[in-house]
C-alpha cells in the first residue's frame, strides 16, 4: 500500500484527537465518526483513501457544529463524504486484491511456461535418446547383415571352389578311364592276331 502523504496523516490525527463533545451530543455525528472510526482500524483500509477520510472527518466535524439552521444540509454533506470515504477505501483495497492477484497470475504464468518448458526440453532429450538407440540398433543389424553377407559369400566361395577341384578330378579319372580303356583295346586287337597265327600252325 502507498504510504500516507505526511499533511495528511497530521490532519487526520489531529481531527481524531479533537474532542468529540458536538459528536457526542449528536447521534448522528456519531454514527458518522464510528464509521471513519471503523475505516481507521481496518488494516486494510486504514493506510488508503486520506484524502477523501479527511474530508469525511472535517465533514462531519462541520455537521456536529453546525447550528441548526444548517444541520440538515451539513448531515447530507457529512454522509456523502462519509460514503466517499468509505468507497475510496474499499476501491483502494480491492484494487490492491487486484494487483496482488494479477502479481500472482503472473508468477503461475511465468511458472507454468518454465515446467512446459522443462517438460519440452525433457521431452526433446527423450526422444534425441530414443533416436540415438533407434540408430544404434539399425547400425548394429546393418553390421550384421553385412557380416553374415561376407560368411555367405565366403562358403559359396569356397563350396564353388570344392565344387571346381571335384569336378577337376572328375574329368580327370574320365580321362584316365578313357586311356585305359583305349590301351585296354589296342592290347586286345594285337592279341587277336597272334591267337589267330596258333591256330593255323601243324
Amino acid at each position: 500500500m502507498k504510504r500516507l502523504p505526511m499533511t495528511l496523516m497530521l490532519a487526520l490525527l489531529l481531527l481524531a484527537a479533537m474532542p468529540a463533545t458536538h459528536a457526542a451530543e449528536n447521534p448522528d455525528a456519531q454514527r458518522l465518526s464510528q464509521r471513519l472510526q471503523a475505516l481507521d482500524s481496518d488494516p486494510a483500509t486504514a493506510g488508503v483513501a486520506a484524502y477523501e477520510r479527511l474530508q469525511a472527518r472535517q465533514a462531519v466535524q462541520a455537521f456536529a457544529q453546525a447550528r441548526s439552521s444548517t444541520r440538515a444540509a451539513a448531515l447530507k454533506v457529512a454522509q456523502a463524504r462519509v460514503e466517499t470515504a468509505e468507497i475510496a477505501a474499499r476501491t483502494a483495497v480491492t484494487r490492491t486484491e487486484i494487483d496482488r492477484l494479477d502479481r500472482e497470475r503472473s508468477e503461475l504464468l511465468v511458472e507454468a511456461s518454465r515446467r512446459e518448458a522443462a517438460r519440452a526440453r525433457q521431452e526433446a532429450e527423450r526422444l534425441r535418446i530414443q533416436a540415438q538407440i533407434q540408430a544404434e540398433e539399425a547400425a548394429r543389424l546393418r553390421m550384421q547383415a553385412d557380416e553374415e553377407a561376407a560368411a555367405r559369400a565366403e562358403v559359396e566361395g569356397a563350396l564353388d571352389d570344392v565344387a571346381s577341384d571335384q569336378a577337376a578330378k572328375l574329368r580327370a579319372a574320365r580321362q584316365r578311364a578313357a586311356e585305359l580303356a583305349r590301351q585296354e583295346a589296342e592290347l586286345m586287337q594285337q592279341a587277336e592276331p597272334e591267337q589267330g597265327d596258333g591256330e593255323d600252325r601243324p
